[in-house]
């Protein structure tokens, strides 16, 4: 009795998903585009996004200069961002807001352009092209709707990713730092990578570990440097250790800063 009443069960759920399927292979085949939209409109709404954007796009070329046009377009593009196909989604956008400057779904098309491209950015040591596109994009979308209100996650989403590109610059500049004097002085590499990286993102949230790889590597090399060097360059670690503890005083790495600091002191002449 009980594998009776689970086999009815199934058949009731399948149903509707049979009848569905049905449906769609019928709106793919026929060449009634009007029925096409209709039928994607509501495979959107049912959150069925691979069916919403296969329908779509045989619509967007057919309906283009007519009244359709615009609705497709979007939902095409929609389609594909909630299919989590973000690159998809950012050229399609990109087709609408370039077509429809001022269309009814140009702030939500310039938004989720730049948005499904922060979601899609890659990890850190990966190649950040997508993400400086997600920054231009989420940018360009303040610019044009600075009273949108998605302004505050556009912002948020900016932060996230300058602090990624900061982070690259982290573990660039890290890396030189590791190097040493292998095949040339890696610490002034270092230093030049994360100053470059404070004076492009000054409010990352890692600016003081960059700002202590730059003391650490001004040290390093004032120890390595030749006799007559020496004098100059600890007086530059002195500089750059009162530089970051006036900046972060209660740093995490005060102690080896100070370290840093006793040494350099009794290398420098007149002091």
């Amino acid at each position: 009795m009980r594998n009776v009443m689970l086999k009815k069960l199934i058949y009731l759920l399948l149903i509707p998903l049979l009848c569905s399927c049905g449906e769609y292979q019928k709106a793919l085949k026929s060449s009634d585009y009007n029925y096409k939209f209709e039928y994607a409109k509501r495979a959107f709404e049912r959150k069925q996004y691979v069916q919403a954007a296969t329908l779509l796009e045989n619509c967007v070329t057919v309906f283009k200069g007519s009244d359709k046009a615009e609705e497709s377009l979007y939902l095409l593009a929609m389609s594909n961002y909630e299919n989590q196909d973000y690159v998809s989604s950012g050229s399609w956008f990109k087709n609408y807001y370039t077509r429809y400057p001022k269309g009814k779904y140009a702030e939500l098309a310039r938004f989720y352009s730049g948005y499904g491209y922060y979601l899609d950015s890659p990890d850190p040591q990966l190649d950040q092209t997508g993400t400086y596109q997600a920054i231009g994009e989420l940018q360009a979308f303040l610019d044009y709707f600075p009273r949108s209100d998605k302004v505050p996650m556009a912002q948020q989403a900016i932060f996230e990713l300058q602090d990624k590109l900061t982070l690259k610059q982290l573990q660039n500049a890290q890396l030189y730092y590791n190097l040493g004097m292998y095949m040339g002085n890696n610490y002034q590499s270092a230093i030049i990578v994360a100053q470059n990286a404070i004076k492009d993102y000054p409010y990352s949230k890692y600016k003081e570990e960059l700002e202590m790889l730059i003391l650490k590597a001004r040290y390093q090399e004032a120890n390595l440097s030749i006799d007559e060097r020496k004098d100059e360059r600890y007086r530059e670690v002195l500089d750059e250790y009162y530089s970051f503890i006036n900046n972060y005083p209660d740093s995490r790495y005060r102690e080896e800063a100070d370290n840093i600091f006793k040494i350099a002191r009794k290398h420098v002449r007149d002091l």
